[in-house]
């Protein structure tokens, strides 16, 4: 890959709607501050409380515009929100910042039913500037029930096939709850895509990332165990997954360790990315 190649760093991140588990604290400026150590190019959430009547009343937490706004001041100027689930005092959904460009974005239930409401958020992203190069993603949340989260992944196969160019690169990534792993296989062998667990060449952790992080226990773990997501103050599930087409895995990580523990339940998966030069036409 050359060095001039397009390069992203990428993260995707449940925080659990900005609160504690058992209390239901506010604790969006951890989120926030976690937000500025991953600083990621594109972010995928999960699980953003746009709105709640009820915690804005509380003490800290923040007094104007919505939780999505207070998360992206003064470090991303897009993005994009889909509602998944409303009730009286607010509500909440998946969400994607980034540093470049959303020129369109779409968002669509998914849920299989009543008591789990799930979205599929899609969105384009142009990168630099003028018509640039145009990147699809799409930040998803799956439901809790195998049966649910198999049919989901059935349709956001067919959704891709049906919206997404076949050469355009793309990206997938959110919580899935696929402890089991059988959506993995469904949109592995459907969409042809990378898992960046699978794809990365190794897990050195990001140097700006140092204070967070736990002593790296370089050469005693496995991809598959460093991706582990959930919960967060001692990961044992890969719940969180990234999927790429069109893109180099460069590196792939889960910050641990209390201050991580401090804002969700889940730990983020952050992976940096390189853009694959695009293939000649009639290529295989």
């Amino acid at each position: 890959m050359p060095d001039t190649a397009v390069k992203l760093r990428v993260a995707t991140y449940n925080i659990h709607k900005g609160v504690t588990g058992i209390r239901g604290r506010p604790r969006i400026h951890d989120v926030r501050l976690a937000l500025d150590a991953i600083d990621a190019d594109i972010v995928f959430l999960q699980e953003v409380q746009d709105r709640n009547e009820r915690l804005a009343r509380q003490p800290g937490y923040p007094s104007s515009g919505t939780q999505l706004d207070f998360l992206a001041t003064g470090a991303y100027e897009h993005r994009a929100y889909g509602m998944n689930a409303a009730y009286p005092h607010g509500h909440h959904g998946n969400a994607i910042l980034s540093r470049h460009r959303i020129v369109a974005h779409t968002n669509h239930d998914i849920s299989d039913h009543l008591l789990e409401k799930r979205g599929l958020l899609h969105a384009v992203i142009r990168l630099g500037r003028g018509r640039g190069k145009e990147v699809h993603v799409i930040c998803v949340h799956f439901g809790l029930i195998k049966r649910s989260r198999l049919r989901q992944a059935t349709f956001l196969a067919d959704f891709v096939h049906r919206e997404v160019p076949a050469r355009a690169p793309l990206i997938i990534a959110g919580d899935f709850n696929d402890w089991q792993q059988r959506v993995d296989r469904v949109l592995r062998e459907r969409l042809g895509v990378d898992e960046v667990t699978a794809a990365s060449p190794g897990e050195p952790p990001d140097r700006r990332l140092l204070d967070w992080l736990l002593p790296w226990r370089s050469g005693r773990t496995t991809p598959a165990e460093v991706a582990r997501t959930f919960p967060s103050f001692a990961p044992w599930l890969t719940l969180d997954r990234i999927y790429v087409r069109g893109f180099q895995v460069l590196e792939m990580h889960v910050p641990k360790g209390i201050a991580w523990a401090r804002c969700s339940d889940h730990a983020p998966l952050i992976a940096e990315l390189a853009l694959r030069p695009p293939r000649p036409a009639g290529a295989a």
